[in-house]
Order: structure tokens, then C-alpha cells, then sequence
């Protein structure tokens, strides 16, 4: 039996459209208690909401409701092939994957050379970018799921930890600390430090400093990875990262030691994370258990000792 019409699709499609019940409505020429209805069915019958109601603002889809919408739309247009004689195409399938760009280095190939054999008829992307990129891209459908630090997800995301990361100490060899097994925020506290230019990235790492009533200062921001790594090696201050490469030289030549931060709040989580709490499309779920499966295994081990 079916539990959901033909018409009801169009509605939500409709609404889904337009951004609103007045906007539908009015494309539609039925009345907007009617639309509103038909809506408040649907996603009783479904279990879970396909809009973001906001007053004032426009109706904004849910990650299941974009989902119901493409699947619906695909259904309406082969139902109205299927009066018009013709036979329908097939739908193509694809997985947009997310990565924070520190992390893309070390785990992006790996991860796509994993989904590629597991998959081979789904077309794959990427996308690379800072933490408020890869969340925006997750709320607004662009990529389906990132892999990301934790940092600054709320409730209305769904994530499954990888790994935990340790933040390490970035120094040249004839520093008085290189010779430490680890290190501490209060050792590190009075040291000029070299920061990410990632807005985020900065505000965790003096958080942490802040909440052990530290203060310390800040000597550089770099832009990448690599130039982080150039200026400690240099001697310009001491860099603070959560990701290192394993090969102890810079790009310059010149020469560094990665130190271990040893206070346990400084211990971040690396996560699979997607946007929304609904039941995941059968694809992404399948996506979600061969990353966990992979990245929790030799590669997030690698990606550990890295650092």
C-alpha cells in the first residue's frame, strides 16, 4: 500500500522549491492550510521533519528532507514518463566527500582509494576547506559527509570518532625543549608561539592555554602547514599543530623536532561527521562503516604517530 501520494510529492517538492508554504501554494493554486496539511502528513507518516521552519525566514531543508526531495522528484518525473509511454533513465548515484584541509594530506587519497574499490559504480568528489567551510557545505547538501576535528559541532550533527589527536610542539633541534620527551601548555607558555591563520584552529589552541590560566603570546600566524613548519625550524617561535608530517626537515631544508604536548585536554577527536540526526541514506551508511572501518585502523594509526 501506498502511504503517500503522488500529490503529496509534488507538494513537498513544491515547497521545497520555493522556500515557502504562501510561494507554493500559490504555484500549485490550492489553498496554503490545504499545502500545510498535506505537509504535517507527510513527515508524521516519515517519522522525521524535511523543513527547518524559521519565522521570518524561508522553510530550509533538512539533510532527509533534501534527500526525500531528490528521491521524490526522480519518482515524479519517471511517473510522468511512464503515462507519456517512454521508459524512464536511470538515476546516477554519487558521494560528495568532505575533509578539513590539515587533515586532507595525510587521510583524502587513502580515503578515496578505499571508497573507490568498495564503490566502483558511485561517482566520487571531494572537497577540501577550514572547519566553517566543510560545516556549511554539510548543512547546505554540498557534501554528504566530512572528515573533520569535533571542534564547534553542535547537536544537529551526527559524528562518529575516528581517532583521537594530540597536539604536538614544533621546534628546532638546538631548542632547550627538543630534548623532552613531552612537553606542557605552562612549559610552552612563555615561548612565542606560530599559529594556523584558521580562525578556529587559533581560538582552540589559546583556549586551552586560557583555561590553565595561561597567556601566552603569539609570534606568527602561517597560512599552511609547511610555512609553520619553515618558521620553527627557523627559530621564529614555537609551532603548535595537530598534524605533522613524519619527515623531520621542512621544505627549506632545515631541520625540526615535533614534541608531544602532554595535558590531556589538549586531546582532540578526529571525526566522520554528517549534518543531521534522521536515519542516514542506505549508501552514506555503508560510506560511514567502510571509513570507520579503514581510518580507525593502519591509516589513523599512521596519522597518530605523525603527528
Amino acid at each position: 500500500m501506498l502511504y503517500i501520494s503522488l500529490r503529496q510529492y509534488e507538494y513537498v517538492c513544491a515547497v521545497g522549491r520555493h522556500g515557502s508554504l504562501s510561494a507554493a501554494a500559490q504555484y500549485l493554486n490550492v489553498s496554503q492550510p490545504a499545502l500545510s496539511t498535506a505537509l504535517t502528513r507527510v513527515e508524521a507518516h516519515l517519522g522525521y521533519p524535511l523543513f527547518i521552519r524559521r519565522r521570518g525566514s524561508a522553510m530550509a531543508l533538512t539533510p532527509q528532507g533534501r534527500k526525500f526531495i531528490d528521491q521524490a522528484e526522480t519518482l515524479l518525473k519517471d511517473a510522468a514518463q511512464i503515462e507519456a509511454s517512454e521508459t524512464p533513465s536511470p538515476g546516477t548515484t554519487r558521494l560528495r566527500l568532505g575533509c578539513f584541509t590539515d587533515l586532507a594530506p595525510f587521510l583524502l587519497a587513502p580515503a578515496l582509494h578505499h571508497l573507490r574499490d568498495a564503490f566502483p559504480n558511485i561517482a566520487i568528489t571531494y572537497f577540501a576547506a577550514s572547519f566553517e567551510g566543510l560545516l556549511n557545505r554539510l548543512i547546505d547538501g554540498q557534501i554528504d559527509v566530512a572528515i573533520t576535528y569535533e571542534l564547534t559541532m553542535d547537536a544537529g550533527f551526527t559524528r562518529a570518532k575516528l581517532f583521537d589527536s594530540r597536539p604536538k610542539a614544533l621546534m628546532p633541534p638546538d631548542h632547550p625543549l627538543a630534548t623532552a620527551g613531552t612537553v606542557s601548555l605552562a612549559d610552552l607558555a612563555a615561548q612565542p608561539l606560530i599559529l594556523s591563520t584558521e580562525g578556529l584552529s587559533a581560538q582552540h589552541i589559546l583556549s586551552l592555554f586560557r583555561r590553565n590560566g595561561l597567556h601566552p603570546t603569539v609570534a606568527h600566524k602561517a597560512a599552511s602547514i609547511e610555512i609553520q613548519r619553515s618558521l620553527a625550524a627557523h627559530g621564529e617561535g614555537i609551532g603548535i599543530s595537530y598534524t605533522s608530517p613524519l619527515n623531520p626537515v621542512s621544505y627549506d631544508n632545515k631541520r625540526l623536532v615535533s614534541v608531544p604536548i602532554s595535558d590531556q585536554d589538549a586531546t582532540e577527536s578526529v571525526v566522520l561527521a554528517r549534518h543531521g540526526t534522521g536515519p542516514a541514506d542506505a549508501t552514506i551508511d555503508q560510506v560511514e562503516r567502510l571509513l570507520l572501518a579503514s581510518l580507525k585502523g593502519g591509516l589513523g594509526a599512521t596519522f597518530c604517530e605523525g603527528e
